[in-house]
């Protein structure tokens, strides 16, 4: 069986280095790939392949969102999402998403390779260090923990919230303007009902989302 893969991802380089650990492959093939997240969506939606890897950073639409979109056309497409991420929350918005697996982008090359061909066979593939905690969160009887409502912009900026900086230092830090940064922190406090940051100082810490 040959395996059809799907690369998106704004770094060439990275997309290249992809190309060249599957190429080297007896049963996998890339047959697509594409640099931002619009076009990731335009082309996977004209199908031809059996497995995406998609970046969770993309400039246009964030991979989260084209996971969400493609998972709309069709819920039994398999995607391995790739990130530089390590905290635990990212995995487990893209696992809720739809996504078959997550993996961070500094995994070893034996295991890609194994994850994408666990896919192929429409199996999916949790890290075992995250198969309690995504028991807990994602269990049927279990509620949706509050800072999994939030966007991804939401959440970098509850991070720098906790971390004590102040609304101009965070449009700084993300080069946004200050006013669209007070909207997001009106957003992420009514998201999660609260009233103001000591109570998100609080339950950033008591989720240990720093760490």
């Amino acid at each position: 069986m040959i395996i059809k893969a799907f690369l998106a991802d704004d770094h060439r380089l990275f997309r290249d280095g992809l190309k060249r650990i599957l190429g080297e492959t007896a049963d996998i093939v890339v047959v697509g790939e594409a640099a931002d997240g619009l076009d990731a969506l335009e082309k996977m939606r004209h199908g031809g392949w059996d497995v995406a890897l998609l970046d969770v950073n993309m400039p246009g639409m964030n991979g989260l969102e084209v996971l969400k979109r493609i998972m709309t056309d069709d819920a039994k497409h398999q995607v391995l999402m790739l990130s530089t991420y390590h905290e635990d929350e990212y995995a487990i918005r893209t696992i809720r998403a739809g996504a078959s697996a997550y993996l961070t982008k500094n995994s070893p090359t034996d295991l890609l390779i194994s994850v994408i061909r666990r896919l192929a066979n429409g199996r999916k593939y949790i890290d075992p260090k995250l198969a309690e905690k995504l028991l807990f969160d994602l269990g049927p009887t279990s509620e949706t923990p509050l800072h999994l409502t939030l966007s991804d912009r939401e959440l970098n900026v509850l991070k720098l919230i906790t971390v004590g900086l102040s609304l101009t230092e965070i449009a700084q830090k993300l080069v946004l303007s200050a006013k669209t940064v007070s909207t997001y922190r009106a957003r992420i406090l009514e998201k999660m009902n609260m009233q103001n940051n000591a109570q998100l100082v609080r339950y950033v810490t008591e989720h240990k989302l720093l760490e």
